[in-house]
């Protein structure tokens, strides 16, 4: 099988669904960037993928990215393909592993506490200077562009700040926007804007109704920040991506309709 044949092909498919849906809703489909998601696909999936002409490439674990992205980029600097890829941290970040987020990503999709935040913004200040794999220094990249990661849906079973009676419930509302004021504050973050995941459902019109509450949830905050920039909604994967397009995504992660099921699914 031609890996990269398969994946030039699914990524073709995937953004022409992209432009289908950006247009139904009257977007520019330029408005919205791919994302594709290599978790758990061994190097040689990634350099595949980048061939096929990916340049936003995620990760799950912090802790994947500390040897595969080292190693894409070691591969990279032996041939003349392109630019770089941005790499987005868009799964559940651990304290203790917030110092390896901020060292191989260069945007973080899924701060879902203040705590962790502050953390970040911690060892942002104390490692600066820190040399990273690409030959440039932490500073380099800061501060750091973040998203705030919101469980909509109200599944116990999903990371994120609880948000899913924000719009009737004053007090959520209040406690979060009180919390969103502390993390624009942190020196060595930029806040971006809103990220979230939507349930697993057979029908995907059925994640509408989380899509639009984050949407709402974001032009609410612009209201109350207006100085903040609020660019992104990182929302939709590949059962709902093209929903997700058609309520405001800017970012959307996809993994297994381009590259294809993972190797523990095979």
């Amino acid at each position: 099988m031609n890996r990269l044949v398969d994946i030039a092909a699914n990524l073709e498919a995937v953004l022409k669904r992209i432009r289908a849906a950006a247009d139904r809703a009257g977007r520019d489909p330029s408005a919205v960037t791919l994302v594709a998601v290599t978790k758990t696909h061994p190097v040689e999936v990634v350099q595949a993928a980048y061939q096929a002409g990916i340049r936003d490439l995620g990760e799950n674990r912090p802790e994947e990215g500390v040897d595969k992205i080292p190693a894409f980029h070691t591969w990279l600097a032996d041939r003349a393909d392109g630019p770089p890829p941005v790499w987005h941290m868009v799964g559940h970040v651990q304290g203790r592993k917030a110092g390896e987020a901020l060292t191989h990503f260069h945007m973080i999709h899924s701060v879902d506490s203040l705590k962790l935040a502050e953390r970040l913004n911690r060892l942002a200040e104390r490692d600066a200077d820190v040399a990273l794999y690409s030959g440039e220094a932490l500073r380099d990249r800061l501060p750091m562009p973040v998203l705030l990661e919101c469980n909509i849906s109200g599944e116990a079973s999903k990371y994120g700040f609880e948000l899913s009676r924000w719009r009737e419930n004053r007090q959520i509302r209040a406690d979060f926007f009180d919390t969103v004021r502390c993390i624009l504050g942190l020196p060595h973050l930029r806040l971006q804007g809103l990220m979230t995941m939507a349930p697993i459902v057979p029908d995907p019109e059925q994640t509408r109704p989380v899509f639009i509450a984050l949407r709402l949830l974001r032009e609410a905050l612009a209201d109350e920040f207006p100085s903040a920039g609020w660019r992104h909604l990182s929302m939709g994967m590949t059962d709902d991506f093209e929903i997700a397009i058609e309520e405001g995504a800017t970012l959307v992660r996809i993994g297994r309709a381009i590259l294809g099921p993972r190797a523990c699914e095979l």
